[in-house]
């Protein structure tokens, strides 16, 4: 009998034993063991965060290369640079590019003004911008300077009515600056047609209206000579007027591969409006 009292007290004693052990390893353990696995293994598997989109630009101003502040000018398209107050630094010179973004010879052009280090400015169309808003945007962060050139290029533009201007300006306006951030500080009239409606409507938008000084008609694909040739007499302080879209700008890529070396070798510089 004692014997086996003495059996069951040893037996006891174990599973006592075994029982604090048990409880000292659930006192160990985490709480809510199997919510804390679970969440444990949750964080394992959880994926790298997702990057918050980039929002879309606030619209704002961005002001001439040479200047902080506001420009003006006469009520006549500016012609040459001089005309504009203030007037950029001596030796300057302008590139200004139309009809873009084209998806084929806007980034062709962009590549080689990033090789030779220029900044040009760009007259890009509305519907071109709908069509490669990200290609406008581009434009626009490699620091070149972002215009108006309407929304859908009516080379009638100076018999439409003052409705219908408004309309081609404004529409191009504000998808110009959605789409880049860049409120259009600048804005020219397609094949060079003005009326005192489109002035006064440039004017409204707080634009000034840019013609040029030398026009070498890349357009009409005269041919790369030609082009290189027209260009390639300009002077100080004129307005350079090239295509960077509107069809086959592989002529006008091959005359400024060879114009803007040659321009900067006479100690012009470059300067987008």
């Amino acid at each position: 009998m004692a014997g086996g009292t003495s059996r069951r007290k040893a037996l006891w004693m174990l599973g006592a034993c075994a029982g604090l052990t048990a409880l000292g390893a659930d006192a160990a353990r985490p709480r809510g063991g199997s919510e804390a696995a679970a969440a444990q293994t949750t964080a394992r598997a959880r994926p790298a965060a997702t990057p918050s989109p980039t929002p879309t630009p606030k619209p704002t101003p961005r002001p001439a290369a040479w200047t902080q502040g506001k420009l003006t000018a006469t009520e006549k398209p500016v012609k040459e640079l001089s005309q504009l107050a203030p007037p950029p630094p001596p030796k300057s010179i302008a590139l200004t590019l139309d009809d873009g973004p084209h998806p084929k010879w806007t980034p062709r052009i962009l590549d080689l003004l990033a090789e030779e280090q220029v900044h040009a400015t760009f007259f890009i169309v509305g519907a071109q911008v709908k069509e490669h808003p990200k290609l406008a945007r581009r434009i626009a962060d490699a620091g070149h300077q972002i215009c108006n050139h309407t929304e859908t290029h009516p080379m009638s533009i100076a018999s439409l009515s003052g409705k219908r201007v408004r309309k081609e300006i404004g529409d191009a306006h504000d998808r110009i600056a959605d789409a880049t951030g860049v409120v259009p500080q600048f804005f020219r009239s397609p094949g060079g047609a003005w009326s005192k409606t489109v002035l006064e409507v440039t004017a409204e938008k707080g634009m000034l209206p840019i013609d040029w000084a030398v026009d070498p008609r890349d357009w009409a694909r005269p041919g790369a000579g030609r082009i290189r040739k027209a260009l390639l007499k300009g002077k100080d302080g004129e307005i350079l007027l090239c295509h960077d879209g509107g069809g086959d700008r592989s002529q006008t890529l091959k005359a400024l591969q060879d114009v803007i070396p040659k321009l900067k070798k006479r100690g012009l510089t470059f300067v987008a409006l």
